[in-house]
């Protein structure tokens, strides 16, 4: 077994290990089921591959998020670890020979969505591979609580039967202490092992800003401040809008969403990394997987529908340990527009089960079938066809996901790639019966390697260049050597696909269990009154609060945030003020008057009157008409 630390800097070149990442490691490897927790950017992929590649055989890394599945792939691919992907967008052949490589072809790593480990070939296979590890990452996914559930994740615990005595390590980056407890209960822990760092970002700035003029604040800010930064907003079409009015104002800055081509994304997305972009306005798309350390700046323009994802989001500032600012704009119009956000995300169950039916109708499904079966889907298309609104489509897949359903994956580009179906020897003889197919197939050879040991991606217009013909041509010329079973060939596909987790059912069978759906709800509800009440609040240092709300209540002041530099310029710590504070609102539960407040109060008259011309002047206690104070809810 080879020394983490030597592994760390062959592989990586890195000198040590960051904070928890070594304790993670080590817990694995004293045979521990493990969740750690670390914050966004903290490294978390580090302790499963390190830890793997330690040991003889392969790890199993499940995922849900198929664009960082094919990042981290193609990053150990570059690093001469040998790693493979199974997913929804992938045809049989290919995951038949991905598997077959997986158990005969001596690789380190093999990445799997949730839903594909129900399949029955996969876990014929599976039992026949050396597993060192189980690694679930995205693990909040598994419960009920978390604020991205999957019910595909809750067949994850079955792996335990199909590999005995295999250690599972669960890996997240926000999960509340509830969330914490069911994470380790639906993977079936023997003991609660759970490793974890605070998430206090000392260098990191949390500031609310109450704006009308939301663009009037970005233009003067970014005029004002140095660096590169991230600006959310929540629809695409914001963030052309943002971006639009920022270049107007020669700040430099592009806009990025879900909806532009994957070529668009990634051209966009690596000007940013180089600099060449100040700013990049996106909606929540943006940032899963990139790892720049120099932003200066997250600055929010629409509250998220989460503080879970706020702090992802907001943590993407600053990992470079310098300075940085994470800001929300907000006014009284935004609690209204995301609680009307509620309604958009729970469509009426008569509308979801018209969507069900009318998407099994579109992919021609019919009732007893599609089981197992991966579908091509236009989101866009199917919408137009039925004449249904975008984002009530998007929300009963998504709640039709969470009731086992289907599996509805938005994020899909597909390179083409080719896998040679015949031995050397037959293809030989194939290249001297069919000279006109030659000079082609000794271009592919020279052009890739490993096509006879699984599939590789291609370039048609990079091979058309080559071999001096045009794209069309060289289309055609796959198509025949595939038709010859020479090869097998996928070509190039970026539409979404729907995955069939059970074969379609009748309407009158279709249950959006009313308790699930309800609860789910009234989760997402909480979640929102938890942005709200982090965007309104302005007595409790915003770390603190943020903090608390996953769950480590004894973190100290931040001293920088707003809230902080607030307190500061009346004289008091946050701990004093939220202490008067709270004495005043227990006495405001009765309305009084000034006097009899001050007269009721115990402590420090001056910094007690301090407190409460604060209090006033932010509207937390205001004047009734009798001349009474009441403490103000709003």
């Amino acid at each position: 077994m080879e020394d983490f630390n030597q592994i760390l800097s062959k592989h990586w070149g890195f000198t040590e290990f960051r904070p928890l990442q070594l304790e993670i490691i080590e817990s694995v490897a004293a045979g521990k089921d493990t969740l750690g927790l670390m914050p966004t950017g903290g490294g978390k992929s580090i302790t499963f591959q390190v830890y793997s590649l330690s040991q003889k055989g392969i790890c199993i890394v499940i995922t849900p998020l198929i664009a960082l599945m094919k990042d981290q792939v193609e990053n150990l691919q570059r690093r001469g670890i040998k790693a493979l992907k199974i997913h929804s967008g992938m045809s049989q052949m290919e995951i038949k020979v991905t598997l077959d490589n997986a158990v005969w072809g001596d690789y380190k790593f093999l990445y799997v969505s949730p839903e594909r480990l129900n399949s029955e070939f996969f876990k014929e296979r599976l039992v026949k591979m050396d597993v060192n590890l189980i690694a679930v990452d995205e693990a909040h996914c598994i419960s009920q609580w978390g604020y991205d559930f999957r019910p595909s994740y809750m067949t994850i615990i079955q792996l335990r039967e199909l590999l005995p005595g295999v250690k599972f390590l669960a890996l997240t980056a926000t999960a509340t202490p509830k969330v914490v407890e069911d994470i380790q209960d639906k993977l079936g822990f023997e003991k609660r092992n759970v490793l974890s760092m605070s998430f206090e970002r000392e260098n990191l700035s949390y500031l609310v800003r109450i704006r009308e003029d939301k663009m009037g604040y970005l233009l003067e800010t970014l005029k004002n401040v140095k660096g590169s930064g991230v600006v959310y907003a929540r629809s695409r079409k914001g963030t052309r809008e943002i971006a639009t009015e920022l270049r107007k104002n020669k700040i430099s800055a592009d806009f990025y969403h879900a909806g532009l081509s994957t070529g668009v994304r990634h051209e966009k997305q690596d000007e940013w990394l180089a600099g060449k972009t100040r700013v990049i306005v996106a909606t929540n798309a943006f940032g899963m997987g990139i790892d720049k350390p120099d932003v200066r700046f997250v600055i929010h323009v629409d509250l998220p529908d989460s503080l879970e994802a706020y702090f992802q989001e907001a943590g993407r500032a600053g990992r470079d340990g310098k300075k940085a600012a994470a800001v929300l704009l907000y006014n009284n119009a935004d609690k209204t527009k995301l609680k009307k956000h509620v309604t958009v995300a729970f469509p009426e169950i008569e509308n979801i089960k018209r969507i069900y039916q009318a998407l099994c109708n579109y992919l021609q499904v019919a009732e007893g079938f599609g089981k197992g079966q991966v579908y091509e889907f236009s989101l866009q298309d199917f919408a137009q066809t039925f004449k249904f609104q975008q984002a009530m489509v998007y929300n009963s897949l998504k709640i039709l996901q969470r009731e086992g359903y289907l599996e509805f994956t938005e994020e899909m580009d597909n390179p083409s790639r080719i896998y040679f179906s015949v031995s050397r020897d037959e293809l030989y003889k194939f290249q001297v019966a069919n000279e006109t197919f030659d000079a082609f197939v000794k271009l592919i050879l020279r052009s890739y390697t490993g096509l006879f040991n699984g599939y590789v991606n291609i370039d048609e217009e990079l091979l058309a260049r080559r071999a001096g013909l045009d794209q069309d041509t060289v289309y055609n010329f796959l198509k025949h050597l595939r038709k010859s079973k020479i090869i097998d060939y996928v070509p190039r596909n970026r539409n979404p696909f729907i995955y069939f987790s059970k074969e379609r059912i009748s309407l009158n069978r279709l249950k959006i269990s009313k308790e699930n759906y309800d609860f789910r709800k009234k989760d997402f509800l909480a979640r929102v009154g938890a942005v709200i009440h982090y965007a309104s609040s302005n007595t409790m240092c915003r770390s603190q609060l943020l903090l608390q709300y996953f769950g480590e209540n004894d973190s100290p002041e931040c001293g920088i945030c707003d809230v902080c530099q607030s307190m500061h310029k009346i004289g008091l710590s946050a701990f004093e003020f939220n202490e008067i504070s709270k004495q005043v609102k227990n006495i405001l539960e009765t309305p009084s008057s000034y006097e009899n407040l001050l007269l009721k109060f115990k402590g420090n008259r001056e910094k007690t009157m301090e407190v409460i011309k604060w209090l006033l002047d932010n509207h937390k206690i205001v004047f009734r008409v009798d001349r009474k104070l009441e403490w103000n809810e709003n």
